[in-house]
């Protein structure tokens, strides 16, 4: 899963770097707008349905926060 979900994030902000234990929202790397095209990829990734109350800058702070994420969504 975290292959898969450095791929995605690298593929959409491909200027950083995802390995570093850092807070993605804090450190500038993911935005409001990135957050929004992630869900997507995330979904269509994974195959899961992200429900809208889960779309809050501490799910998409840290890998961990997003495999989190993904592993609380319901199946699509």
């Amino acid at each position: 899963m975290r292959d898969q979900l450095l791929q995605i994030l690298t593929d959409l902000r491909p200027e950083f770097d995802f390995t570093e234990d850092v807070n993605f929202i804090e450190e500038g790397m993911l935005d409001s707008f990135d957050m929004v095209a992630l869900v997507a990829d995330l979904e269509n990734g994974f195959g899961v349905k992200i429900d809208g109350v889960d779309i809050v800058p501490e799910n998409f702070c840290s890998l961990e926060a997003l495999e989190n994420l993904i592993n609380n969504s319901k199946k699509a």
